[in-house]
């Protein structure tokens, strides 16, 4: 049996022992592996190669992808993807394997619906905003970097009295920003799915603070927050109340770095798991986790409504702010 490799979309934290894990799970079990670079681009292009397991030596606590990743809009073209499967099928590949977020996996998905090419999804992204799981790989490394980052402003924060708004990522998801501000004891969170007004519960938990004695205050911004950015939040707070404030957006850095020690343990079971799973004869699913235990979702899955962070996790920040 020989089955493909690739990672796609954003990179994450975790994805080299998903890698790592998914070749040799695969030659203990006999099994060949194509690792494709650069994703469905790769996939497209015939960029692939054999991987066995001296190829994975020391990339567990590496952050990024050895595959190397990107985004590809060609493969929304049915033509493109029957051609890229008649040349895996060339190769005799019989199954892939792809660590991604939603759009990586509605990839696949398409190989599966379209020409029987069985796919196993290793939910790779830190927004954690996949249904059927409540972590993806990467989420745990981001989430302890923006951590740790606003613990450093923190200190000039209180330095100086002053009030910092810190972007986090999350688009389309609060995940990141309503666990990081919980565990960096922010006075506020924004994100998208906050239900509050937000603008007008923000001077609410900032004016209560200071009425505590507080001079120095964090507000922790998802980049997706319907408000804005950090730096119109920030720009707005100027010139209405005459704020002395700073802007810090993290950025890139919460994708790089190397992966906690909790995204490694699930990038390794993961990606033994779906190499197991497609031995066996599985057709197209997505691994997670969910209380606790490794399970699999059928790819359709990808259908119902992504998780949202819990309203109480918000609900706390301020409280255990004062």
């Amino acid at each position: 049996m020989r089955l493909a490799l690739l990672t796609s979309g954003g990179d994450s934290p975790g994805m080299n022992a998903a890698i790592r894990a998914v070749v040799r799970q695969a030659d203990a079990l006999g099994v060949g592996i194509l690792g494709v670079r650069r994703g469905f681009e790769g996939l497209i292009e015939g960029d692939w190669r054999d991987l066995r397991s001296r190829d994975c030596a020391n990339i567990l606590q590496r952050g990024g992808t050895i595959l190397h990743t990107a985004r590809c809009r060609e493969w929304l073209d049915p033509a493109v993807r029957a051609k890229a499967h008649g040349a895996l099928r060339a190769e005799g590949v019989q199954g892939l394997v792809i660590i991604g977020g939603d759009g990586s996996f509605r990839g696949a998905q398409a190989l599966w619906e379209e020409h029987g090419m069985p796919c196993a999804g290793i939910p790779g992204t830190i927004d954690n905003d996949l249904p059927g799981t409540d972590l993806t790989l990467g989420f745990d490394t981001a989430l302890n970097t923006a951590v740790e980052a606003i613990d450093r402003i923190r200190d000039t924060a209180s330095s100086h009295e002053r009030l910092f708004l810190v972007e986090v990522m999350g688009r389309h998801s609060g995940m990141i920003a309503v666990h990081t501000a919980l565990a960096c004891g922010a006075e506020a969170v924004l994100y998208p799915e906050s239900e509050s007004d937000h603008y007008e519960a923000l001077l609410a938990n900032l004016q209560a603070s200071w009425a505590r004695g507080k001079k120095a205050s964090i507000i922790v911004v998802a980049e997706g927050d319907r408000l804005g950015s950090a730096y119109v939040v920030g720009e707005r707070l100027r010139k209405e109340h005459n704020l002395d404030l700073r802007v810090v957006v993290l950025g890139h850095i919460q994708r790089g770095g190397s992966p906690s020690a909790m995204d490694r343990i699930w990038g390794s079971r993961w990606g033994a798991e779906a190499v197991r799973r497609l031995a066996a004869g599985s057709g197209a699913f997505y691994l997670g986790r969910l209380n606790g235990d490794l399970v699999a979702q059928p790819m359709e899955a990808l259908l119902g409504p992504p998780p949202v962070p819990p309203a109480f996790l918000g609900e706390l920040v301020p409280i255990l702010s004062r």
